[in-house]
């Protein structure tokens, strides 16, 4: 499968167009290169002819200095280029990968679930560091190594059109040639490209869980897993690296053929009184510098190869669209959010619903307890209200409004949740509680913490809020991470609470210092408390229980209590403390 050239187009005039002055220098850098690449040779077949007929040494001394002048400002000019084109290139790459990331992050849930963290570095990381070269230069040096083979060539017919013909036959015969040899290579490197991604998706999987591994004694069958994906590498990456091997095998052919060719004319001219000896060694200079050109086309050609993979991966991320779209933006009414689930059914999978028409109407500022089952639908109905996924029947509405219709960003802000599993990322305090908004300030975060009983939490760090929290929120206990993300909710002040499993993992004195703030959390607000254990739903209006995707119970909690004969009076009546 060929990549089309509107394709390579587009990636570079799109990720070039705001980088056009470094592409603009580089672009002077590498054709004056090529100028002083021409006229050094010329300086040197002066030199040779005027040494030999006894020229003055005053000229000979200006050559050779002039001679030196070029090499030494070709060199600048080098390390100019290189400077400009890696600058070009990480701008350019940096760009794509912003772009990758944000586009992966507005893609729905059901494509993370597919795919693991490690896969979805390789091809965010992977595949745009291998088009750092076709980014910076290669379209330049393609373009610049086609002039010097032409400029090559033209000071070749001006010295002896005999000499200028064979040796346009030999650069025609060698690029048809590497042409040819091109595309051998490139559904290897595809295949090279999908086998990394799936090895560092496995290894990113099994790294993070590192703890689960040792405990379970697992660590030879990791071990085996990684040796067993490895082995199925390498003989992808070998037939990869071979097909691409021919190529190099066939210019170092070429090149000893344009050797022998460039000897033989330079021999029968120089025998014939065709040319001085100075032209002779031209003769080679130019055909050792035309073998500069082929070589970095043959490079350029292969470093096409590999973008060929990585561009035809990229357009396949791009391509993929989520199947949750941004709604047209309608706003969300303020204060406490209405809830309403109207016929909703839905599965992971097409086969096995999940939820199965369920119904409900929440009033604006009421709580409800939400149990049931593990698998009954209790998560997915917070993933729903957060529309993560949308449902494949039926309709969710958050204030009278249609989430289809709200622009995902608004409903994000306006909706919160709390999850048993917090994630605390590798920064400060500060950035953990607000999400690295710098919006906030510091007396709003204080607080908030504060009202959560955190003040001589937070008056023994050595830092206060600039210290630094480890990845994964290590150096933390499971209530204080689970504090930390209830300040969340706190800060962002939403109309919508969801509380999944909160506080299942908490020690009893650190359960009662979050029950005394889920009061001023929730006021004013409209929560859902998704719970096993009945402890942690006394306080709510509402009770709903879900089994098998469908509601078997809804009610006032009073109501249910005093019903001898409601599922929840019975759950009570067993003291089992799970919702069960």
């Amino acid at each position: 499968m060929k990549i089309p050239v509107r394709q390579y187009w587009t990636l570079l005039s799109g990720y070039l167009r705001t980088q056009r002055w470094g592409v603009a220098a580089l672009a002077v850098l590498l054709f004056a290169g090529i100028g002083l690449q021409l006229a050094g040779p010329q300086i040197l077949r002066d030199f040779i002819d005027t040494a030999l007929a006894g020229g003055a040494r005053d000229r000979l001394v200006a050559a050779a200095l002039l001679f030196i002048g070029v090499a030494l400002v070709g060199q600048a000019v080098a390390v100019g280029a290189t400077y400009v084109g890696e600058d070009v290139a990480w701008r350019a790459t940096n760009a794509l990968r912003g772009d990758l990331v944000a586009h992966c992050l507005d893609l729905d849930q059901s494509f993370h679930n597919a795919r693991t963290p490690g896969e979805l570095i390789e091809r965010i990381d992977g595949d745009v560091t291998a088009l750092a070269n076709f980014f910076s230069r290669l379209v330049l040096d393609l373009l610049g190594n086609a002039l010097l083979l032409v400029g090559v060539l033209a000071l070749l017919f001006r010295e002896d059109r005999r000499v200028g013909l064979a040796l346009t036959g030999f650069a025609i015969v060698a690029l048809w040639t590497l042409a040819r040899l091109r595309p051998l290579a490139a559904p290897h490197w595809v295949a090279d490209r999908e086998a990394s991604a799936g090895f560092f998706g496995a290894l990113g999987e099994q790294l993070g869980g590192t703890e689960d591994v040792r405990a379970n004694g697992a660590t030879p069958y990791v071990m085996r897993r990684f040796a067993e994906r490895l082995r199925a590498w390498l003989p992808i990456r070998r037939r990869a690296s071979l097909v691409g091997y021919s190529m190099w095998v066939g210019t170092m052919a070429l090149f000893a053929i344009g050797n022998a060719l460039a000897f033989a004319l330079g021999a029968g001219l120089l025998r014939a009184g065709a040319i001085t000896l100075g032209t002779v060694y031209l003769i080679f200079a130019y055909t050792e510098l035309l073998r500069r050109p082929i070589d970095r086309v043959r490079l350029q050609l292969e470093d096409l190869q590999r973008a060929d993979a990585s561009i035809r991966r990229v357009a396949e991320l791009f391509a993929i669209e989520s199947k949750v779209r941004d709604g047209a933006g309608a706003p969300l009414p303020p204060g406490a959010l209405a809830v309403a689930l109207d016929g909703v059914t839905f599965g992971y999978d097409a086969d096995a619903p999940v939820l199965r028409g369920v119904t409900l109407d929440l009033a604006p500022g009421r709580t409800l307890g939400l149990l049931g089952r593990t698998g009954s639908g209790k998560t997915t109905i917070a993933r729903l209200l957060l529309r993560l996924y949308d449902p494949t029947a039926g309709e969710v509405r958050l204030g009278g409004v249609p989430l289809r219709e709200t622009g995902l960003a608004d409903l994000r802000r306006r909706v919160a949740i709390v999850t048993q599993e917090v994630r605390l990322f590798q920064g400060t305090v500060r950035d953990n509680v607000t999400f690295f908004d710098p919006a906030i300030p510091d007396a709003r975060i204080v607080a908030a913490l504060a009202d959560l009983g955190l003040s001589g939490w937070l008056g023994a760090l050595p830092d206060g809020l600039d210290t630094e929290l480890e990845a994964e929120g290590g150096g933390l206990s499971a209530g204080e991470a689970q504090l930390l993300a209830f300040v969340r909710v706190f800060l962002k002040d939403p109309g919508l609470v969801i509380l999944d499993e909160a506080s299942s993992r908490l020690d009893p004195a650190t359960e009662a210092l979050i029950e005394r703030a889920v009061a001023g959390l929730l006021a004013g607000r409209t929560a859902i408390v998704i719970a096993h254990r009945l402890a942690t739903v006394r306080r709510v209006d509402e009770i709903l229980v879900l089994e098998g995707g469908r509601i078997i119970e809804h009610g006032p909690r009073e109501r249910l209590v005093a019903e001898p004969g409601s599922r929840f009076a019975g759950l009570l009546r067993a003291g089992t403390g799970d919702g069960e």
